[in-house]
């Protein structure tokens, strides 16, 4: 019970998440749904409309720069304009995140 009890706790201040019942329909090799969520919630508040309209950092739909500098990019940063992220984010979850941009559809913004 106490176990339960102080999952719930940790889960309720947000230093942990509650498993995404979706995610077992999905898979567990959707990248793009992942880093979508990923985006979400440390990079959109830079790359505006989920990264497809420059914000405080550019527009990250239709690009066409590599998949190792997109991953590069994320993990060390820019130097006064984007922090690193490489510690924060495992491999998996970087890939996510480039999944991620791919996926977006340049409509032109």
């Amino acid at each position: 019970m106490w176990r339960r009890l102080g999952i719930a706790v940790l889960v309720a201040a947000g230093l942990v998440s509650a498993p995404d019942p979706s995610r077992a329909q999905r898979g567990a090799g959707d990248l793009p749904a992942d880093g979508a969520q990923l985006f979400a919630t440390s990079c959109g508040f830079c790359h505006q409309n989920g990264g497809r309209s420059a914000g405080r950092g550019p527009k990250l739909a239709g690009t066409d720069r590599p998949e190792e500098y997109l991953l590069n990019r994320i993990r060390v940063g820019k130097e006064g304009a984007m922090p690193a992220y490489g510690r924060a984010f495992t491999d998996r979850q970087l890939r996510a995140l480039v999944a991620y941009i791919r996926s977006l559809e340049d409509d032109g913004q």
